[in-house]
């Protein structure tokens, strides 16, 4: 749901973007680390603790055998995720990764649950030699480096939230109300929503006549149903468009999109497409920055 903060965590550990991270949603489960790990929490703030200490965020952390971590309280964001240096592995599966949506895959095919073990990897040596020097002498449950990764940089969880979109060619045919409507008035996330798509609650949008949805849709569409409440796509929308496109979000803001909750308000600004890709650019530019940055430090 969150690319970004599942890349972030990753890079603190030293895995590359495709090593599996356990996301982790607003309750949260409890885990019992068996070996010692090293490991990076980041995206929502769901109050996590090991042993009774907070574990700090966007940083990497040594975690011993025997420790256990709860979530508490979730102060803000939906999706909390957790890398393990070495990634995750799972015996009874040939994928750790998961589609809920389409029961396939993952561990036996379905969500984690009470029981499930994971496989880990041993923290490697040569990664962070001062925070496990520090491990080592410390008798704490868990020992964490001073620096953390700028995440607010990335993530936005201000209310209301803004989300950015690009016109599509179906734009026009929206009345000249409802693009007033749409880009001047504040939507509210219902009840209804899921890890599919935001259903969203707001003015009722009107086409000047109808459309016909396109073959498929892609993450962060926003889409125009007959009933004139759309609805943005995400992570697990189905591969086939029920309902025709209006505009794009742009890439850099989906991550934003993922976090909000039910009741959340949020409003949008059209851009065009050119400034959509100076963003994802920015971005892309912030990330090599912060991979040297953190290649430095796993060295000291």
């Amino acid at each position: 749901m969150d690319e970004v903060s599942h890349r972030l965590v990753s890079l603190l550990v030293g895995n590359p973007p495709e090593t599996p991270s356990m996301e982790i949603t607003r309750t949260g489960p409890v885990l019992e680390f068996e070996t010692e790990v090293m490991i990076a929490l980041g995206g929502a703030d769901l109050s996590a603790e090991i042993d009774g200490l907070p574990v700090p965020l966007w940083r990497p952390v040594m975690v011993r055998a025997g420790a256990q971590m709860r979530f508490g309280k979730p102060l803000e964001g939906s999706f909390c995720y957790l890398a393990v240096a070495g990634g995750f592995s799972s015996p009874a599966s040939a994928s750790v990764n998961t589609d809920l949506a389409a029961e396939f895959e993952g561990l036996q095919d379905r969500a984690l649950r009470a029981g499930d073990r994971l496989g880990t990897e041993p923290p490697p040596p040569g990664r962070y030699p001062q925070l496990q020097r520090c491990f080592q002498r410390e008798d704490r449950a868990i020992v964490g480096l001073g620096w953390s990764v700028p995440w607010y940089q990335e993530l936005d969880f201000r209310r209301p939230a803004t989300l950015r979109v690009i016109p599509g060619p179906n734009w026009p045919v929206l009345t000249a109300e409802a693009k007033a409507s749409l880009l001047g008035e504040t939507f509210r996330v219902a009840s209804d929503s899921d890890r599919q798509g935001l259903h969203l609650r707001g003015p009722k949008l009107a086409l000047e006549h109808p459309l016909q949805p396109p073959m498929s849709a892609a993450a962060g569409t926003l889409q125009m149903p007959e009933d004139g409440h759309p609805i943005l796509l995400l992570a697990d929308r189905n591969g086939t468009a029920r309902h025709p496109g209006l505009a794009e979000l742009a890439s850099v803001d989906l991550p934003k999109a993922a976090h909000l909750r039910p009741g959340d308000p949020l409003r949008w600004q059209s851009i065009t497409p050119e400034q959509a890709r100076q963003l994802q650019d920015q971005r892309d530019l912030r990330f090599q920055e912060l991979a040297a940055q953190v290649s430095d430090r796993m060295l000291r």
